[in-house]
């Protein structure tokens, strides 16, 4: 019997903690969590915000006497692990509440810390970051106490997107600024056309190339000299990994203070192991380094720790496709495969087909709008985008499951749709994509 510390009981700490003891039954099994709360689904908290989800129940999905009921997995909140020691195997915790420290040694370490909201310094009671169940309770309980009718959101990457967009199915009218043109930095730049015009449609205010930079009770002033009136803010000005507590340790972090693991998931210690928003690693489909900090990951990762803790050394991750997907009012927006920035390390060429997302005669038609980028070399699939009001899930799955099978873009012309009028057309917009790289 061995014992088993890991670090953060979120998505990836607390799958890993149940993947082990689902495999290991005799294991101690610690998890030490610097926060409140567990196993929340933290994908869900914009849309609890906005009442789409309307149970936190819902949203906090085991409690750390739930957990330890279920799994005899000890759940510690208010626990911060503040320093490692790998020669000694031994971590050393802040109980929060206490206000003490005290170490606790391990057999094998499990990290899955996550990253923190970077903040503004606005100094403002109104403004809000978003990145776990206080911040959501804290949002939501403001919302109900001050009667808020509007709402400033800085920043618009993917989360920025879903507050604003929960926030509006709440009857609070937002208004986005970003400080340059490019939204949605997931996207080619082209294919983000479609969130402006749905802003514009129901008269929902944005701000490009603008910045805040004083808060006065109410007043917003803007870099532009402008100076505007909001009864909340919401923060989404990208994340910064939670390893300052590793910089003293052995284990090794790249100049942005992330982990690299190896295809075990394993550190450069052997027995200390790195999941979730804090790791780097690498595309499955070509090589190239990769940080994906998004939900599969995390569950694969935990799945495969806790496999070759338990003793199956021949299974290995194979790396990420970066498979995204956000919704933004009537229109989704995703991609796989490396991001618009990385293309550039790559010799590629690129096509893309506009087609209607089933047959054209049959009622609610959609356009959809696909593109793929592939290597001028070997012609495989390097990244593929897609942006419509249907069917965009639908094509990116079926591209993901190209590329994690090595697919040209010549394959595509095979690929062989569940074809009738409500759901395709005979030549699938994957086909036709196909089709038309033939002539590149």
């Amino acid at each position: 019997m061995s014992k088993i510390v890991v670090v953060g009981a979120v998505a990836g700490g607390a799958t890993v903690a149940s993947q082990i003891r689902r495999l290991d039954k005799e294991s101690e099994i610690i998890v030490f969590e610097k926060d409140r709360d567990m196993s929340f689904a933290n994908c869900a908290l914009p849309y609890y915000i906005g009442n789409v989800v309307t149970s936190r129940e819902l949203v906090l999905e085991a409690t750390p006497e739930q957990f330890y009921d279920s799994k005899q997995i000890k759940v510690k909140p208010y626990h911060e692990v503040t320093a490692v020691n790998t020669t000694e195997n031994r971590i050393n915790v802040y109980d929060r509440k206490a206000k003490q420290s005290y170490s606790v040694e391990y057999d094998k370490l499990i990290l899955s810390p996550g990253c923190s909201a970077n903040q503004l310094n606005l100094n403002s009671s109104i403004s809000f970051t978003l990145r776990n169940m206080e911040d959501t309770d804290a949002i939501y309980q403001f919302i109900e106490d001050h009667h808020v009718q509007n709402a400033l959101i800085i920043g618009a990457g993917y989360i920025s997107l879903e507050v604003l967009d929960n926030l509006y199915e709440r009857n609070i009218q937002p208004t986005l600024i970003h400080r340059s043109e490019h939204v949605n930095k997931l996207m080619d730049s082209d294919m983000n056309q479609p969130i402006f015009e749905e802003m514009d449609k129901r008269d929902i205010s944005y701000y490009l190339n603008e910045e805040v930079i004083k808060v006065d009770g109410n007043d917003i002033h803007f870099k532009s000299g402008e100076v505007k009136k909001f009864d909340l803010i919401i923060e989404g000005v990208g994340v910064q990994p939670n390893s300052a507590f590793l910089q003293s340790s052995k284990i090794q972090l790249d100049a942005h203070g992330y982990i690299p693991v190896n295809d075990k998931f394993q550190t450069n210690i052997s027995n200390v192991y790195a999941l979730g928003d804090i790791i780097t690693s690498h595309y499955r489909h070509v090589d190239f380094p990769a940080h994906v900090p998004l939900a599969w990951g995390a569950h694969r990762g935990a799945s495969i720790i806790a496999e070759q803790i338990a003793g199956n050394n021949n299974i290995q991750f194979k790396g990420y496709l970066g498979s995204n997907i956000v919704k933004f009012f009537d229109y989704t927006f995703a991609s796989v495969g490396v991001s618009p920035s990385e293309l550039t390390h790559f010799n590629y060429k690129m096509v893309e087909v506009y087609q209607n997302d089933h047959a054209g005669y049959y009622p609610n038609n959609h356009k959809l709008h696909l593109c793929v980028y592939f290597d001028s070399n070997n012609r495989q699939i390097l990244r593929a985008a897609a942006v419509g009001k249907s069917g965009v899930d639908k094509r990116i799955d079926v591209l993901s499951m190209a590329m994690m099978h090595q697919s040209t873009i010549d394959d595509l012309t095979d690929f062989e749709v569940a074809y009738a009028p409500p759901y395709s057309r005979p030549k699938d917009i994957i086909n036709m994509i196909g089709y038309k790289a033939r002539n590149l």
